[in-house]
């Protein structure tokens, strides 16, 4: 599969241009529950676009992978979130506390945090798909990756995976609806972002009005009014019922909102941006996630002037720690020219470490008659094991082995409670061995069925069953807010020592 890279640049550019074109036009509805009525900014831009978050982190993401490598999970990002994301509201202020105590990812993004549902995540899908286009398996995983630092296991993550794939096929497939059947096949069936795709699919399907499918979208799947607050929803949709509903359970509506838009907007940028802004909701974002499909789609030449002028070229950050990128935020790409080209050099690092089907030339595009069905992610029964392996603690991965730790719902232990922990081992190599376990944990706590042992795995290629170990903790008396202890994994007669960090909660202490 080759891309013309002429071809390419013009759809990466369009990307972030559609970005900031659609969070600058739906910045001042952000979080109203209401339908809209515009069909252009209402702003006086004076030339450049709003900051906004949804572009601000994948700057950043930019950053790790010129920095660390195109090797990088959600342990390195979670280092970078920390160091350089500034603001503490919602998701992102939760996943800063939980990684502060020392809970890595996916927990960071779980654990006493009831926005993993909401819409911090998929806004920052579009820097995976430029660097893996037309292959939506690449850009599933670091979609993933991203998103459990701040969603864990909730609905955002599967929204992330689901812009990131769609957005990665969008570089060799047109069709809206058959870039929305690819994208689905990466998230679980069930999951409420994939029914609320499915109830819009329906609604445009059965021939009924955006406005239909936005009221049927908040029907069926629409969180909470914003902080809770009535006042942030239009009178008619409090009189439907519309001002309840489950806090921070935002993104299933959410996503709702952006295929209307997608659907709807019969490949007209302005149709496309306009109407998934006017359904309401989190409208910087829906509006800047329309814009970016729609750029890669078409690329940035066919997004018209008009939009285009109003906001210029330059790039305009508002949550990052300026101070520490470089000197007071150079190291950041001044404007969308900068941001495609870097983007294009890291696609060709990513390209060649992970041996992609596809190259950027200067020949014509040839897509070698690829069919939309090549893109696909295979049976749910497959992701569930493979992108979804590990959705209750972190993966850790080793040079033969990755071990991974479930702590079950929730990471917590109390005094003379029993906490079980599962750890799974994947032997990646072509050699079986004898694995050797201890755990390395206070004298006093209870470990069974014990603190030491040994078991056999065989080889990776020839057993594609993991072992997977039961462990039950026990622990007298608890001090202070966590508990860190350590797995340790060796095979005889071989150097390496494995460590897998275990970190508990103290949860003796409980709301009342």
């Amino acid at each position: 599969m080759h891309l013309n890279l002429a071809e390419y640049l013009n759809k990466v550019a369009g990307c972030w241009m559609g970005k900031n074109i659609g969070g600058t036009l739906g910045a001042p509805f952000e979080w109203r529950r209401q339908v809209n009525q515009v069909s252009f900014y209402t702003q006086d831009l004076q030339g450049e676009a709003l900051p906004n978050d949804d572009l601000d982190i994948q700057l950043l993401w930019l950053v790790a992978l010129e920095e660390q490598g195109v090797d990088i999970d959600a342990h390195l990002l979670s280092e970078y979130w920390l160091l350089y994301v500034t603001p503490h509201w919602a998701e992102y202020g939760n996943a800063k506390v939980n990684l502060r105590a020392g809970l890595p990812p996916p927990l960071s993004g779980t654990f006493n945090n009831p926005y993993k549902d909401s819409c911090g995540a998929f806004i920052r899908s579009e820097i995976w798909a430029c660097i893996s286009p037309g292959c939506p398996q690449q850009a599933a995983r670091y979609a993933y990756q991203d998103a459990i630092i701040d969603h864990g296991r909730g609905e955002g993550a599967y929204a992330e995976v689901f812009t990131a794939t769609l957005e990665a096929a969008a570089f060799v497939v047109q069709d809206i609806p058959a870039l929305i059947e690819i994208a689905l096949s990466y998230i679980p069936a069930d999951c409420a972002v994939a029914g609320a795709v499915r109830l819009v699919q329906d609604c445009w399907g059965g021939g009924q009005t955006w406005l239909e499918a936005r009221r049927q979208v908040l029907e069926n799947f629409r969180g909470s009014a914003f902080q809770n607050n009535p006042e942030t929803v239009a009178a008619e949709d409090r009189a439907s019922g519309f001002d309840q509903g489950q806090f921070g359970w935002d993104v299933p509506s959410n996503i709702g909102m952006l295929l209307i838009g997608l659907l709807y907007g019969e490949g007209d940028f302005s149709k496309t941006l306009t109407t998934a802004v006017n359904c309401g909701e989190d409208t910087d974002c829906t509006g800047a996630t329309a814009g970016s499909i729609f750029g890669i789609l078409n690329g940035i030449d066919t997004i018209p002037e008009g939009w285009k002028a109003p906001i210029g070229r330059k790039i305009k950050t508002a949550c990052l720690n300026l101070g520490e990128l470089g000197y007071f935020g150079n190291q950041l790409p001044a404007d969308i020219d900068e941001l495609t080209r870097r983007t294009e050099q890291a696609a060709r690092q990513v390209i060649d470490r992970f041996h992609l089907p596809v190259r950027l030339s200067d020949a014509p595009t040839d897509l070698g008659g690829l069919p939309a069905a090549a893109l696909l992610a295979g049976p749910q029964a497959s992701l569930a094991e493979t992108l979804y392996a590990s959705p209750n603690g972190p993966l850790f991965r080793f040079d033969f082995f990755d071990v991974s730790v479930d702590y079950g719902d929730s990471p917590e232990i109390c005094d003379n409670t029993p906490k079980t922990i599962f750890l799974t081992v994947w032997n990646k190599y072509k050699n079986q061995a004898n694995l050797r376990l201890r755990w390395l944990a206070p004298e006093d706590w209870t470990i069974n069925p014990s603190r030491e042992g040994q078991f056999f795995i065989f080889t990776g290629k020839a057993d594609a069953n993991p072992r997977r170990l039961a462990f039950t903790l026990q622990a007298p008396r608890l001090a202070g807010g966590l508990a860190r202890l350590v797995v340790e994994l060796a095979v005889d007669a071989r150097p390496q020592v494995m460590l897998v960090p275990i970190t508990l909660v103290n949860g003796n202490v409980k709301p009342a």
